[in-house]
C-alpha cells in the first residue's frame, strides 16, 4: 500500500459495540467510530441484519435501472429533512463535488459563465479530491498537485465583514461546515451563521453548508443546521449515513432539484443498494427523538468529564462531536499513548478529537476516559 496514512501499530480484526480487538486479542474502547462512520457501533445487530439481507438479495446494479431501497433512501432522506432533491454518491468529497457543480450549473445559467466562484472559510475541510482541496481553506493542502480547479476564496471563520469582502458579483456560492472538524472542531457561532443566511439570500447566492462530519445525529440533532436556525440552499451528508459502507449524498431545495439533468453527473456505485440499505437501518435508529436526547446527554456528559481532567484546559464542540485543548499542546503524543494503554482517539490540529459510536454505553465512555486521564498523569 502507499504510505498515505500516519498510521498506529494496530491491527484491527473485530468488534462490537464501541470496543474494537486486534489480532493479538487486546480490546480497544473506541472515542473515534472510524472517524466518525461507525455511528451505530461495529457490528450492531439490526445493521448486520440490513446489510446481510440486502447483500443475499441484490448487491449491486447500475444507475440505469430504478431500485427500491434506493428511492426508499432518497424519499426517508428528503422527509426527514423537508428538501425535494437527493444525489446518492459514495463519499463525503463526491458530495461535496455534486454541490459545487451544482451551484455552479444554477448560476452560470441564470446570470452566465463569470458567475462561478465559491467562497469557503479559512480553516475548513472539504476533501482530498483536487477540486475540494481547492475548496479546502487550508493552505498547506494547496500544493504539489497543481493546477488546483480555480474559483475558491477563504473567508475568515465568525466574520462578516470578511464573508462580505470576498463576495463580488462572480460569487455563486458560500460553502461552510457548522463545526470545522479537521481544522479543530471548532464551531461557527449562531449569529454569523443567521446572519450569513440573510445575506446570501439577499444576493440570490446559494448557501451550502458541508454536513459530513457534523450530519447524521452526530451533534444531537439530526443534521447540524437544525440547530441554527436556518435552512441551506444545498447541504452534504456521509460518513455515519451508512454505518460503515461507502455512502453519501448531496440534498437541495426543489428550486435547485432540477439543474443536473441527465449525463450531467453520475457515479457507478452511488446509491448501491447494501449501502442504501445500511443507510436506511441507521436512519430509523438515529433520527428518533429519544435516540437525539441521548446524543445530547452522553456529549454534554463527555464535555464535563474532559473538562475535569488535569491538563485539558478547553473543551468545544456539539454533541458527540467534541476537540479537547491540551496545556502540553501535545494532542499527537498523547494520541499515541493512548493507543498503547487500549483508547482509540483522533486529534485535529492541536486538539484531541473524539468522535465516539453514537451508541457508546456510560460503562464504556468511563474505562475510555479513565484511560486518558491515567495517559494524560503520566
Amino acid at each position: 500500500m502507499m504510505p498515505t496514512y500516519g498510521r498506529f501499530p494496530v491491527a484491527l480484526v473485530s468488534g462490537k459495540g464501541a470496543v474494537a480487538t486486534d489480532t493479538e486479542g487486546r480490546q480497544y474502547i473506541d472515542f473515534t467510530s472510524g472517524i466518525g462512520v461507525n455511528s451505530l457501533g461495529y457490528c450492531d445487530d439490526g445493521w448486520v441484519k440490513a446489510v446481510s439481507r440486502q447483500a443475499a438479495a441484490l448487491q449491486h446494479i447500475s444507475n440505469l435501472y430504478y431500485s427500491d431501497v434506493q428511492t426508499e433512501l432518497a424519499a426517508r432522506l428528503c422527509k426527514l429533512t423537508g428538501y425535494s432533491k437527493v444525489f446518492l454518491c459514495n463519499s463525503g468529497a463526491e458530495a461535496n463535488e455534486c454541490a459545487i457543480k451544482l451551484a455552479r450549473k444554477y448560476s452560470v445559467e441564470k446570470y452566465g459563465r463569470q458567475r462561478s466562484s465559491i467562497v469557503t472559510l479559512q480553516n475548513s475541510f472539504h476533501g482530498r479530491t483536487i477540486t475540494t482541496l481547492a475548496a479546502t481553506g487550508q493552505e498547506v493542502f494547496h500544493n504539489y498537485f497543481f493546477p488546483f480547479t480555480e474559483g475558491f476564496s477563504y473567508a475568515r471563520a465568525n466574520d462578516m465583514d470578511s464573508v462580505r469582502s470576498c463576495v463580488d458579483d462572480s460569487t455563486c456560492a458560500v460553502f461552510i461546515e457548522l463545526i470545522q472538524g479537521e481544522g479543530g472542531v471548532l464551531p461557527m457561532e449562531r449569529a454569523f451563521v443567521q446572519q450569513l443566511s440573510q445575506f446570501c439570500k439577499e444576493r440570490d447566492i446559494l448557501l451550502m453548508i458541508d454536513e459530513v462530519q457534523t450530519g447524521v445525529s452526530r451533534t444531537g440533532s439530526l443534521y447540524c443546521y437544525q440547530q441554527y436556525g436556518v435552512q441551506p440552499d444545498v447541504f452534504t451528508s456521509a460518513k455515519g449515513l451508512g454505518g460503515g459502507v461507502p455512502i453519501g449524498a448531496c440534498l437541495c431545495t426543489e428550486t435547485l432539484g432540477e439543474v443536473l439533468s441527465q449525463g450531467q453527473h453520475g457515479t457507478t456505485f452511488g446509491g448501491n443498494p447494501i449501502a442504501c440499505a445500511a443507510a436506511l437501518e441507521v436512519l430509523s435508529r438515529v433520527a428518533e427523538e429519544e435516540f437525539l436526547q441521548q446524543v445530547t446527554q452522553k456529549g454534554d456528559y463527555l464535555k464535563s468529564k474532559l473538562e475535569e481532567i488535569p491538563g485539558i484546559t478547553s473543551v468545544r464542540g456539539m454533541g458527540m462531536m467534541l476537540g479537547a485543548e491540551l496545556q502540553k499542546d501535545n494532542a499527537k503524543e498523547i494520541a499515541a499513548k493512548c493507543v498503547e494503554h487500549g483508547l482509540l482517539i483522533l486529534t485535529a490540529k492541536n486538539f484531541l478529537r473524539l468522535l465516539p459510536p453514537l451508541t457508546i454505553t456510560d460503562e464504556e465512555m468511563e474505562k475510555g476516559l479513565q484511560i486518558l486521564r491515567d495517559v494524560i498523569a503520566e
